[in-house]
């Protein structure tokens, strides 16, 4: 926890933590009262040698105001933690007000991306939360998760292994983990019928088989059920990785959220060496593809990310939270194509172009990923997924609207 207790104050300070052991001041954070969110001002060291955090946030000398109510400002909104995060602050940590400042503060130092709260404009003085616990601590943190749901007393000495979960987006219960020096994000059932974790892990390596890079999984044994642990992206050996969302880096593009959008940005800002944006543009389609496939309509602009590297250039992420979402809805939560959201195959591919895909190209993209779909049921046996579970999921995966879609393009 922070040396000094935390007093609500109306400025908080941002900086910027690729190299966590030479942090980088950016500017200030301020409440905007009247919004109910958090501006941004570029501190005048980071305007002569920074560069723009997203691209709503140019580097000038002014502040930077949120664009909708309860927001913080361009790449700022995406270290606030998510519902899950909010729950843990509120019950773990208590804070005397709870505005969104105070959020992105108890979010922590092992947030998503590169950067960092401070109460010092001077010093990086960030809420820590103390060592990571570790894949044995799996249960115990299980066990703090069900108190913090049925909002049970935490002993002040256990909750250190809790605390660090409130960094993470998403609403479903999550710890952060270390495994082998590495941190991983832990996610438990959220009381579903299913063992959902399980099925993660189960989508997640038949994406892989699809040709879509995936983060890494481990499925991990409880004493009811599992958990699933996914290898965080945005970390590379000692380093952190500054990290968009395709919500903030859409909207300040002044884009909508759709995969063709998202697959344009890639176009214009991704990484350039090789053509590496190309393959990226392409990989989104069979994203895309999967998803509809696999009856994900849960890929909403947050289940995607952006990493920046060093020249400012946009690379996609590796895919994560990426299981069937049960609902049989029949359309994304994303734009798919000219008939908006509809979760069709040719929907996909009625704007393929926008992927650097001819038509051809395309569908034997979707081919190649309808034909892993179709071999669903047997990678998730291979994976320890029960029967029961995968005849509830096949209720939706392999209902006549999908399965004719991926017989039609498996063929």
């Amino acid at each position: 926890m922070s040396a000094a207790p935390y007093e609500p104050s109306d400025r908080l300070y941002l900086w910027l933590l690729t190299r966590p052991q030479q942090p980088v001041p950016i500017g200030e954070l301020n409440l905007v009262r009247s919004t109910q969110g958090v501006s941004l001002r570029y501190a005048d060291s980071w305007l002569q040698r920074g560069f723009p955090l997203s691209e709503d946030l140019p580097l000038i000398d002014e502040e930077f105001l949120p664009t909708e109510k309860g927001a913080a400002a361009g790449a700022v909104d995406d270290a606030r933690p998510d519902r899950w995060g909010e729950r843990v602050i509120r019950f773990i940590d208590k804070p005397k007000r709870l505005s969104l400042l105070e959020y992105l503060y108890f979010a922590g130092d092992d947030r998503f991306g590169a950067l960092g709260v401070s109460t010092s404009p001077g010093e990086y003085l960030p809420r820590r939360s103390g060592p990571l616990p570790a894949l044995k601590d799996a249960d115990e943190l299980h066990e703090l998760i069900r108190k913090v749901q049925n909002n049970e007393p935490v002993p002040l000495e256990q909750r250190r292994l809790i605390a660090p979960g409130a960094t993470m987006g998403g609403a479903r219960p999550k710890a952060l983990i270390e495994i082998a020096g590495d941190q991983w994000v832990i996610k438990f059932s959220d009381g579903d019928p299913a063992d959902t974790p399980l099925i993660e892990h189960a989508a997640m390596t038949l994406a892989q088989k699809a040709g879509i890079r995936t983060a890494e999984t481990l499925p991990v044994r409880l004493t009811h059920g599992h958990a699933v642990a996914i290898k965080r992206f945005d970390r590379l050996g000692g380093l952190r990785l500054h990290s968009l969302s395709a919500g903030v880096a859409l909207r300040a593009a002044g884009e909508r959220f759709g995969y063709p959008e998202l697959a344009q940005l890639l176009r214009r800002r991704g990484v350039t060496e090789g053509d590496a944006y190309v393959a990226q543009m392409r990989e989104l389609f069979r994203r895309m593809v999967f998803n509809i496939l696999i009856d994900n309509t849960d890929d909403h602009e947050k289940n995607h990310a952006l990493l920046m590297i060093d020249a400012q250039q946009y690379e996609l992420s590796p895919a994560f939270d990426v299981l069937p979402s049960g609902q049989a809805l029949g359309f994304q939560q994303m734009r798919v194509g000219e008939q908006e959201a509809d979760s069709t195959v040719a929907n996909a591919l009625s704007m393929s172009p926008m992927n650097g895909l001819t038509k051809n190209e395309a569908v034997k993209e979707a081919q190649a990923v309808a034909r892993a779909v179709e071999g669903w049921k047997q990678h998730f046996t291979g994976c320890g997924v029960t029967g029961g579970d995968i005849d509830l999921y096949a209720e939706q995966i392999d209902r006549p609207f999908l399965r004719d879609q991926r017989r039609d393009f498996g063929d």
